[in-house]
């Protein structure tokens, strides 16, 4: 990315966040539902991969859980079947995706129109994750995409003049 890409991003407020769509939503057929809330918002995706998780990275990426009793059956779950990672950018993207596109971590609390407020019930098949700060947004994204080539920065040269006032 150029200096000049770089201030242009800083000056409109630009984070980049990583999103995680579970095994529960992947069994259930819903990548392209949740991808399209973020595409529709005018959201940038930068990166994308679909693997099996190791059981090392899943307890890297929830240490901060580690004493909860819950923390074995999660780790347990999230074994069970693929993910798919993702980095997303945007004006303030990591406060509203999380309160208007995911909604609350138990999906009973969730508003109606957010991922897991429509397609989610129970708060241990909540579906998605997305980074709760811009420090954990990093180091997630460095946890699971730690070879930046993977990640792709480009300008979209029309749609931005769109979404952005001041672009």
């Amino acid at each position: 990315m150029s200096l000049q890409e770089k201030l242009i991003m800083t000056s409109l407020e630009i984070e980049r966040t990583f999103v995680m769509i579970k095994p529960d939503a992947i069994e259930r057929g819903l990548i392209g539902n949740i991808i399209q809330r973020f595409e529709k918002k005018g959201f940038q995706i930068l990166a994308l991969q679909i693997l099996l998780p190791t059981k090392n990275i899943l307890e890297s990426h929830y240490s901060h859980l580690s004493e909860e009793k819950f923390f074995l059956k999660l780790i347990e779950f999230m074994l069970s079947g693929p993910v798919i990672t993702m980095i997303w950018q945007g004006k303030g993207i990591i406060n509203y995706a999380r309160e208007k596109i995911l909604g609350e971590t138990d999906p009973l609390k969730s508003a109606p129109g957010t991922i897991r407020g429509d397609l989610a019930l129970d708060i241990g098949r909540n579906l998605c994750h997305i980074s709760d700060s811009p420090e954990n947004a990093e180091r997630e994204i460095a946890l699971w995409f730690p070879h930046a080539e993977n990640i792709v920065s480009y300008k979209r040269n029309f749609i931005d003049k769109l979404i952005y006032e001041n672009f």
